[in-house]
């Protein structure tokens, strides 16, 4: 895996760069972060937006195929159905690191906030996807590529709270740096979604709260784990089971 923040920074400015910049910020789209990715990952038009079979690869070229996804990862079943048997699949998902959360005003263009987000993203972020493609998961052709960025991220003002914040959707994200990458090449390479204070037996509390996931995402990303077999189910606290890292992976 080739990490490159000069490179990734280059992108940035092409995709979001001073044409853009001049045009206003009504041309930017959701698919910002895609388009940056895109750039980093294979600056070559000619192996961006591939057809493969019947369907369209975000990046084909001699290395596999690439599939940058930003949104559900449920989207991608088909894809990965026919992708993975006749090539090498790169799943990248983009992580926002260090996030500040802007606000737009749609009817009069104004831009508000700019304000640090206290929340950090962590790997584990991405179980609750993984979740949705679970079959998908041992194949032996896909691989996981996660991106690591410090981002801007703007929000329309259009909630149902009285300031208008609460349940807003999002406009745009606007990725600033590369911060750090990962790759999950193996079935091995999942111990890198469990956290490293989890030693020894655990719970789905305990992991909840290692990990900062939601009730729902802690629950789907253990089922994930032990899916790939990575960790294993060994008995009961009370009515709580319990977990721990398989002996096999942690001793090789």
């Amino acid at each position: 895996m080739m990490q490159d923040k000069e490179r990734f920074l280059a992108a940035c400015d092409k995709i979001c760069g001073q044409e853009r910049e001049k045009a206003g910020i009504g041309t930017l789209s959701e698919k910002t972060v895609h388009a940056v990715l895109k750039e980093y990952l294979e600056p070559r038009e000619e192996c961006q937006e591939q057809k493969v079979g019947s369907f369209y690869a975000d990046i084909h070229n001699e290395n596999g195929i690439m599939e940058i996804q930003t949104r559900s990862f449920r989207n991608l079943r088909k894809k990965l159905a026919y992708f993975l048997k006749i090539e090498k699949v790169t799943i990248v998902y983009p992580i926002p690191y260090t996030k500040w959360v802007w606000w737009l005003n749609e009817e009069t263009g104004e831009l508000t906030g700019g304000r640090k987000s206290p929340k950090k993203g962590t790997p584990y972020l991405i179980l609750y996807e993984l979740y949705q493609i679970m079959d998908f998961l041992q194949e032996p052709n896909l691989k996981l590529r996660l991106v690591f960025m410090d981002m801007e991220e703007i929000k329309l003002l259009n909630g149902c709270s009285y300031n208008k914040k609460r349940g807003a959707h999002r406009y745009d994200r606007i990725p600033k740096a590369l911060v750090e990458e990962i790759e999950i090449t193996g079935i091995k390479d999942y111990v890198k979604l469990i956290p490293e204070s989890l030693l020894g037996e655990f719970t789905v509390k305990d992991f909840k709260k290692a990990a900062k996931l939601s009730d729902s995402a802690a629950a789907k990303g253990i089922y994930v784990l032990m899916k790939v077999g990575v960790i294993e189910r060994i008995g009961k606290k009370g009515r709580a089971y319990l977990y721990q890292r398989k002996e096999s992976i942690t001793e090789s």
